[in-house]
């Protein structure tokens, strides 16, 4: 069940809520969770019933070996057995992990690489078993450390199965969110939290629907010849990358805006996922403002135990370059991923370098920061090809059509630009009808996305004066004085968003991060 449907939007939320609040209400907390958790699994359960029984027997194995860490840890058992139960624990989750979403990639190299003719079944995807398989992880891990409390099995499923981060995250630790529904106020239903949850939940739905969804199409057309390998002029692959890179910014946020607005309409706080990252001046900042919980998992739960007590900068940048590897490697298991995360990994290993080098002398100068961004946006831009491309060939193809290796194609409509006729003599433009004119409506959507991507403050920014301080830190956009108060004015704005946006919900739709 997606979000952005009307059976989840006028069916599913409103009568989840209503039930939970009831029961709530009356006292019947336990009840209310357990309904909560239900909802859950059939929300899961809507896309595929079949993988309830994965989701189903990961969460008993992950509660099961949980509990006896802990169990052992408050027994000063002997580190030997917490440790072969540590490892048994990662292990279960690693290997279903590995054989749902590794097992084809792995068989078809072999094959490439021995010639062995062996056939394996397309295995399908379970939804979501990255984001649940990391967030178990990180509970046994904790419970290893003596970090978790008395947990019952029913919350330690709420945990899990919270519908708003279910599908594609955050990644939610067990020390943010059960705290949260240990308190009686949660229970209650509250205009304060239903209206912000609302307006959050609007404004992402909009960005996924309306902006999204829209430049997509000026994206996978591009997209889908350079795996095919069919020409591509310089500015259609520009836009087509620009395109794609707007594509992912609005899913992505406006998926963790819709999260976090559930979240909160059932009392709930859960973790900023993803904070305006086009904006940053340098890869590491970018890699706190996307995909945050991802992030913060990657550095506590690996690379930080694999530094641990390492002095020697080289091994601490290959531990670096080989997290970010894993995490190319987690997002699909494809080549172009591992490209991808290696691109990062290699991205952040200049970076902490060049901060050595430069040492004590840092610009802050406006004019600094802005070249800064602007290479680091581009930075990114370029990582996104292996990102969105399907194998090696087609990222190839389409970085050769973006930098005009092998010569500048324009479609036959640019030879009417001034100077034109010039370049195509000078043999520095080549001129081919077998290219699409680059569309001037894409390029405006995609420019207009850019600007509000930049200059317009994001969600959290908006909606700044009602977020719990406790759980976010929203810093001062370009245009800080525009908010979100509780006026006519805003609710005429967000109403209309909202029915414009439910107008068009029958539209062919996907969120990006679902495949993860």
């Amino acid at each position: 069940m997606l979000f952005n449907s009307y059976e989840f939007i006028l069916a599913f939320l409103p009568l989840t809520a209503l039930i939970f609040f009831l029961l709530g209400r009356k006292g019947f907390f336990q009840g209310a969770i357990a309904w909560l958790v239900c909802a859950s699994l059939f929300f899961y359960g809507w896309w595929e019933p079949k993988y309830l029984v994965l989701l189903c027997g990961s969460i008993a194995v992950n509660f099961l070996v949980g509990s006896s860490l802990q169990r052992l840890h408050n027994r000063d058992a002997k580190l030997s057995y917490r440790k072969w139960l540590l490892t048994l624990g990662i292990a279960l989750n690693v290997v279903t992990l590995g054989y749902f979403k590794y097992a084809n990639f792995i068989v078809d190299n072999i094959q490439n690489i021995t010639g062995i003719d062996y056939h394996l079944d397309k295995i399908i995807l379970p939804l979501a078993i990255s984001f649940f398989t990391f967030q178990q992880i990180a509970f046994v891990v904790d419970a290893y450390k003596g970090q978790i409390k008395d947990l019952s099995l029913l919350h330690y499923c709420l945990f899990v199965t919270f519908f708003p981060q279910l599908i594609a995250g955050p990644i939610v630790h067990h020390s943010y969110v059960l705290p949260q529904f240990a308190k009686p106020e949660t229970f209650s239903p509250r205009v304060r939290n239903i209206v912000i949850g609302f307006v959050i939940f609007t404004l992402g739905l909009f960005k996924k629907v309306m902006l999204a969804d829209s430049v997509s199409v000026y994206a996978t057309p591009v997209f889908d010849m350079a795996n095919s390998g069919g020409e591509i002029g310089m500015a259609s692959a520009w836009l087509g990358v620009l395109a794609y890179t707007c594509q992912l910014y609005f899913d992505f946020s406006g998926y963790s805006d819709m999260a976090i607005g559930l979240g909160r309409i059932f009392g709930i706080s859960l973790p900023l996922n993803f904070n305006s990252p086009y904006k940053s001046v340098n890869i590491i900042e970018f890699w706190t403002r996307w995909h945050i919980t991802l992030s913060q998992f990657l550095r506590g739960y690996l690379y930080y135990p694999m530094v641990l007590g390492r002095s020697s900068t080289t091994l601490l940048y290959m531990a670096l370059v080989f997290v970010m590897l894993l995490g190319g490697l987690w997002h699909g298991a494809g080549w172009t991923y591992i490209i991808w995360g290696g691109i990062h990994g290699l991205y952040l290993v200049a970076n902490y370098l060049w901060r050595t080098l430069r040492g004590a002398r840092r610009s802050h100068t406006s004019l600094a920061r802005f070249g800064a961004g602007v290479l680091t946006f581009f930075a990114v831009v370029i990582s996104l090809v292996p990102f969105r491309t399907e194998s090696i060939a087609g990222t190839i193809h389409m970085l050769r059509s973006m930098f005009g290796i092998g010569g500048i194609q324009l479609p036959l409509q640019a030879g009417n630009l001034p100077f034109m006729n010039h370049l195509v003599d000078s043999n520095i433009v080549e001129l081919s009808g077998n290219l699409a004119a680059t569309p001037a409506a894409g390029i405006a959507l995609t420019a207009a996305l850019l600007a509000i991507i930049f200059l317009w403050p994001n969600t959290q920014q908006l909606v700044r004066n009602f977020l719990d301080t406790k759980y976010y830190r929203v810093e001062a956009g370009l245009l800080h004085q525009v908010t979100w108060k509780p006026n006519l004015a805003w609710a005429i704005i967000i109403g209309l968003i909202f029915i414009s946006t439910i107008m068009v919900l029958d539209r062919p739709t996907e969120f990006l991060y679902f495949q993860f």
